[in-house]
């Protein structure tokens, strides 16, 4: 039942980047300067991350120009929760 509320749709999905692990450092470092994505986790050449987004296309171009930057290997995404979200007048 809706009560007229605005709600808004976030997708939320986690990813696991590889890289040449002596070029892990400038992988993150172009990973953090994309909009709505943190790194979790570094260990070797893993890199877990997190993004957030309007849309699975969203979520997707955006794995898709991680998997281009150089000294990535693959990206992969691991999981996607779409959440519908009350609006609060606060900005997630």
């Amino acid at each position: 039942m809706s009560d007229g509320t605005p709600r808004r749709i976030v997708h939320i999905s986690s990813a696991v980047v590889s890289a040449f692990p002596e070029r892990c450092g400038e992988v993150v470092a172009r990973i953090e300067a994309l909009p709505d994505t943190e790194v979790h986790r570094v260990e070797g050449g893993k890199i877990v991350i997190v993004m957030e987004g309007a849309s699975t296309g969203e979520i997707g171009a955006r794995l898709a120009e991680i998997g281009l930057i150089d000294g990535v290997l693959s990206a992969n995404m691991v999981f996607e929760q779409i959440e519908e979200l009350d609006d609060i007048g606060v900005d997630p």
